[in-house]
């Protein structure tokens, strides 16, 4: 180890031995620069790197090595882990405490799945580490105020894993506040330390992690050394009977130093006699068969789908069922049920999973991973491949893209494959440019105000209008959030009996806010609902959003159940299996697109590369989209004709410039003749012009938005934009002034308008 050897004798002798035992015979750059940090400043730290690639480790061997060291010196907790999932502190509990067992270094995990005793030792002995996700923690600041000092008064680290899901959210926001509040309660300032595999911006990300620490943030560049993968992407028309005879599964893309001379990886073709009409499921099927996989879906509702119809390939073949699922919606034990399967069975097993198996859960050595559709970011994108290709073999993904045949008559915008264009847009411009999107800062959480607001004064007891105002304004978070918005929420939340003011001048908690408070649904601050939870017999099986009669048929942890009983008041549903599949429905918020990728996107359909990931049905289908695009004339024209008065703007922009466009539009629509305003996602806007045509409609738009787009106007005073948990309780002006800051976008468009304005000559 000589290149490492100030590192590596840095650290304890139980850490030496552990690094030992594992046969490793270097310490990655990564560890020793994290190690160097931690050991010989006082900086936070913000280490980003791939999956699997020691993350964990770098920062915990010289914080263990610290703990070790001052062991007798510490009282209360010396190291606070926060993850956004239970599954993942389950797992990083297991891989800690193998790192601690030799060292008398305890580690406590805490969350709603852990038992109360547990629970309680880590209360009467607070030593060593304590794992927690933030709703938990939340609790932890209400309902154990007065036990901070003692649990937190000496901690030295708090450790954020996988900040990429927090950073831009409500909930990231929320560990902020929760971290000030922590210091506030104990006068203590940890140092924080946060985990990441994918982060777009490097210096953003850091100044998030350090919001009101006080101290600077180290943020060590990530290696820029070359990677392969083996990806592939494959389409399919549903219902067809053209399907692609060749089983090649991925082809090997090659970044940076990495030999371009890769083989091709290949299925063998299955005798067996095809059953479904879906020839795409059954593209998935063969290409799971023999292989320990991930199969991943973009919502809950595909994901059952998916393992459902899986399931009944298997059967019609005759073949094992070796089938599980994973999401949110299950019980923990079904979840939990299938990492242990994924983890230490040696037979192919595989997981229909939605973005709850996308983080670092180890499961082990995956040898494929399949994506339904396209995903919906380059993060999202890496986070999943990144779960395949451990233990030295390249990772590896299919892409697997299913599409309804576009009828005869069908618009223009339908002939065109938005998710593959998509697909290959955010695979070009990771191989390209190595772009992440960045993370989004919100400047008005009025939802998490509330929350905090409410969280804060449970917390205290009572407090003056003043002495709430100046704590919960001097959380990080709410830096742009003015007095008077503040003053605002106050009086509405008193007079909703949120909050109430008593005869001292002080305000306490509400009636109505008692019952909020009091739910452990209040911990969390992001949405969800009041499910029915699903039982067979003793087993729960997971929770559905509306109860079914007795009778009826919905689709769970990809199996039919039949209900016999539903108990509302105890929100209970009691079921029976039955054969058969059925899809079920779930609310879902897909997430922010960046432009960068619809901007991609558009060169997709102008050049004519042929990448080498496509296969046969995918190319075919992007060959066809070109052509409809140069025919149509869709990418050298913003806006063209489809018919009589009807004409789609492209104005390729992410999704809050694309609102931005939409707006802009509507409210200028009387004006220029415009009716019957219909969108897709942020692909188009289709529309009806009584007179003139849709570039000129376009030149008069450019033509104002060089003034400048007044974001305020594109708003009505009587709306009142709900998004998150808590805006049901917001004031329909902060609300508007919420979504005019954080969910529109000027800039771009105005840039996109102007380059139809010719200049002068």
């Amino acid at each position: 180890m000589a290149d490492d050897f100030s590192a590596f004798e840095s650290f304890s002798p139980f850490i030496k031995d552990f690094i030992y035992r594992k046969g490793w015979f270097s310490l990655h750059d990564m560890q020793v620069a994290a190690a160097r940090i931690i050991l010989e400043t006082e900086d936070n730290l913000l280490l980003t790197s791939s999956t699997a690639s020691g993350k964990t480790e770098a920062a915990f061997f010289p914080i263990l090595s610290e703990l070790y060291r001052d062991r007798d010196m510490i009282n209360g907790f010396g190291v606070l882990y926060i993850a956004p999932l239970k599954s993942l502190i389950n797992d990083q509990f297991d891989r800690i405490t193998e790192l601690t067992e030799e060292a008398d270094i305890p580690v406590y995990h805490w969350h709603g799945d852990v038992a109360a005793s547990h629970k309680a030792n880590a209360v009467k002995d607070p030593r060593g580490i304590l794992q927690i996700t933030p709703e938990s923690l939340e609790s932890m600041l209400i309902r154990r105020s007065g036990d901070f000092g003692k649990l937190f008064g000496d901690l030295r680290y708090v450790v954020i894993d996988e900040i990429h899901t927090m950073t831009g959210t409500d909930r990231g926001n929320q560990v902020i506040c929760q971290l000030a509040r922590l210091t506030e309660k104990t006068g203590n300032d940890p140092r924080r330390i946060g985990l990441s595999a994918t982060v777009g911006d490097l210096s953003a990300a850091a100044r998030w992690l350090g919001k009101g620490s006080g101290r600077p943030t180290a943020a060590p560049e990530p290696s820029k050394k070359g990677l392969v993968w083996r990806i592939g992407m494959e389409h399919f028309f549903i219902n067809s009977e053209d399907t692609s005879d060749s089983k090649e599964a991925a082809v090997s893309v090659t970044l940076g130093e990495s030999s371009p001379d890769d083989n091709l990886l290949s299925e063998t073709d299955s005798d067996a006699e095809v059953y479904s009409l879906d020839k795409g499921f059954e593209y998935v099927y063969d290409c799971v068969q023999g292989r320990k996989s991930l199969v991943f879906s973009n919502s809950r509702e595909e994901t059952e789908y998916v393992t459902a119809t899986l399931r009944q390939i298997a059967r019609y073949r005759g073949d094992d069922d070796i089938f599980l699922i994973h999401h949110g919606n299950l019980s923990a034990a079904i979840r939990e049920d299938a990492e242990m399967k994924m983890k230490e069975s040696d037979k192919p097993t595989v997981t229909c999973a939605t973005t709850t198996m996308e983080l670092g859960i180890d499961i082990g050595r995956l040898e494929r991973i399949i994506q339904i559709g396209g995903p919906n970011s380059v993060s999202s994108f890496l986070q999943r491949l990144g779960r395949s290709g451990r233990r030295g073999d390249p990772p590896e993904m299919m892409m697997v893209f299913r599409e309804e045949t576009p009828l005869p008559n069908a618009p223009l915008p339908e002939l065109i494959p938005w998710e593959l264009l998509r697909a290959i847009a955010i695979v070009q411009l990771y191989v390209e440019e190595r772009f992440i999107e960045p993370p989004f800062t919100v400047t008005l959480p009025f939802s998490l105000l509330f929350h905090q607001t409410m969280s804060v004064l449970s917390s205290r007891g009572g407090m003056t209008p003043n002495e709430l105002a100046s704590r919960v304004l001097s959380l990080p978070p709410f830096a742009s959030v003015t007095p008077e918005d503040f003053k605002t929420l106050l009086i509405s939340m008193i007079n909703d009996d949120y909050l109430e003011l008593s005869d001292d001048n002080e305000l306490i908690i509400g009636l109505r806010g008692e019952k909020i408070i009091n739910s452990y649904k209040f911990f969390a601050v992001f949405k969800d609902s009041d499910d029915f939870t699903v039982r067979c017999g003793s087993d729960e099986i997971g929770t559905i959003s509306t109860a079914p009669p007795p009778g009826d048929r919905f689709a769970l942890a990809g199996r039919v159940w039949e209900v016999e009983e539903a108990d509302a008041k105890r929100r209970l549903i009691y079921v029976k299996p039955v054969e058969g599949k059925m899809q079920i429905e779930w609310p879902g918020d897909y997430g922010e697109i960046n432009t960068r990728i619809i901007e991609r996107m558009k060169q997709v359909l102008i050049e004519d590369s042929e990448y080498p990931y496509l296969k046969e049905g995918a190319l075919t289908r992007l060959r066809a989209a070109r052509a409809v695009a140069r025919t149509t004339g869709i990418t050298d024209h913003d806006i063209v004709r489809t018919g009589g008065s009807t004409w789609v703007w492209f104005p390729w922009l992410g999704t809050r410039s694309f609102r931005t466009a939409r707006r802009f539009l509507a409210c200028n629509s009387g004006e220029f003749g415009v009716t019957g305003i219909q969108f897709n996602g942020c692909y188009y806007i289709s529309f009806k012009i009584k007179n003139g045509t849709g570039d000129e409609l376009l030149d008069k738009l450019a033509l104002l938005s060089s003034r400048g787009i007044d974001k305020e106007s594109l708003v009505s005073p009587n709306e009142a934009p709900a998004f998150n948990k808590f805006d049901p309780m917001i004031p329909a002006e902060l609300l508007r002034k919420s979504f005019i800051s954080d969910k529109l976008r000027s800039d771009e468009l105005e840039k996109r308008l102007s380059e139809r304005i010719k200049p002068l000559p």
